[in-house]
């Protein structure tokens, strides 16, 4: 398919065009960010810093800059010219005018860093991830089953330009991580870098243990954790915290380490098709991850600000998803089987008793595509999540 998949997200952030002066989105290389914004903003001039001319022009002269570019205008890859931000605070707090400039960047950590520092209270500020299940099934591209799905990815490209996924990650990883990590980093030997990325995909959806991913790794703690950071800011993953709340002592306190895109996921680990995948041994993790993301896909794209967090014991008991609840909590156990049986709600039953009297509300969500009501659960079929 060819043409413009229209993003949950649109309406959200037009709703804030007349609230805010300033307007951000952003997100991973390829998430559909520029697409978005010139459709969105067709009346408003778009400028990408990624241009060396247009950046020098921003750097060495930004008062003569936010002249010629003083309203309606779309600043792309923003975060190239940090030194603009306190420039456009000064422009919107003396014009007053609502929705006088939309920001645009790859790399969360130095663009969040600047908007934080001279923008709070000005801007309204959204992500956009890769495609989601339901903006796939509006445009009816979901895949049949969970496999194809998560071997396929998410990122617009591969729909739009009925690109194979297979060439569509290989370059992904060449042009984009490995440049924008390159470039934050000046990481010297690229061949350990992908060593890296491939053990922390080897780890999705299990405990993060930074000092095994080192020494696997042949690399120091502190240059793991700046690597995970770098990987983390440019969206490539994304690690879930633990609910602490005291209902025993013996609780997790390590993150998970989950991967934004279930594609990019397949590809790093080897996994080419959907039979290659229903074959893998860590399907489950797998399966468990694009639900997971699915999740940070719903959170940002209908702006919920929610949290999310697993919840595990040191004995192994664990519920993969957890959402407190002003009177409770929302569970939920994932599993990539197809076949329901009572053993699937072990976990579930378990943390309820540990929460009593809290109320939570159980739900299955497992590989197969048929839902169900029943007394104490709710069975979600894979494809149905975003409904």
């Amino acid at each position: 398919m060819s043409g413009y998949i229209k993003r949950q997200i649109t309406e959200i952030i037009k709703a804030q065009q007349s609230k805010f002066p300033v307007l951000a989105v952003t997100g991973p290389r390829q998430s559909g960010k520029t697409t978005l914004l010139k459709e969105l903003f067709s009346d408003y001039r778009y400028i990408s810093l990624e241009n060396p001319d247009t950046r020098s022009f921003a750097t060495d002269d930004p008062v003569g800059f936010l002249n010629q570019y003083n309203e309606k205008v779309i600043f792309d890859e923003v975060q190239r010219v940090p030194s603009l931000f306190s420039y456009i605070q000064t422009r919107v707090d003396e014009s007053g005018h609502m929705g006088q400039f939309i920001l645009s960047g790859s790399q969360n950590f130095h663009l969040l860093t600047s908007i934080t520092q001279t923008l709070a209270g000005r801007v309204a500020l959204f992500k956009l991830l890769p495609l989601d299940f339901s903006e796939l099934k509006a445009n009816d591209l979901l895949e049949n089953t969970y496999t194809s799905a998560a071997v396929k990815g998410f990122y617009p490209a591969i729909f739009d330009r009925d690109i194979d996924p297979v060439i569509f990650y290989a370059n992904y990883i060449q042009t984009y991580i490995e440049k924008d990590v390159t470039e934050l980093l000046n990481i010297k030997d690229l061949k350990l870098f992908r060593t890296f990325l491939g053990l922390c995909a080897g780890r999705a959806g299990q405990l993060l243990n930074v000092s095994a991913i080192a020494n696997e790794c042949d690399i120091s703690q502190p240059t793991a954790k700046a690597w995970l950071s770098i990987l983390e800011s440019s969206y490539i993953i994304f690690l879930l915290q633990p609910y602490h709340q005291n209902f025993n002592k013996r609780l997790v306190k390590s993150p998970k380490i989950y991967f934004y895109d279930t594609g990019l996921l397949n590809h790093l680990l080897g996994i080419r098709t959907a039979e290659e995948l229903n074959e893998n041994r860590l399907k489950g993790n797998i399966f468990e991850n694009m639900i997971l993301a699915e999740y940070q896909k719903k959170n940002h794209h209908r702006y919920l600000h929610q949290d999310y967090y697993f919840w595990q014991d040191s004995s192994g008991h664990e519920v993969d998803l957890l959402i407190k609840k002003h009177n409770g909590f929302d569970i939920f156990e994932v599993k990539a089987t197809q076949t329901i049986t009572s053993a699937l709600f072990k976990e579930l039953d378990r943390f309820a008793e540990i929460a009593a009297p809290e109320k939570v509300n159980k739900t299955l969500i497992y590989g197969g595509v048929e839902n169900q009501e029943r007394s104490n659960y709710k069975v979600l079929g894979w494809e149905n999540i975003s409904d």
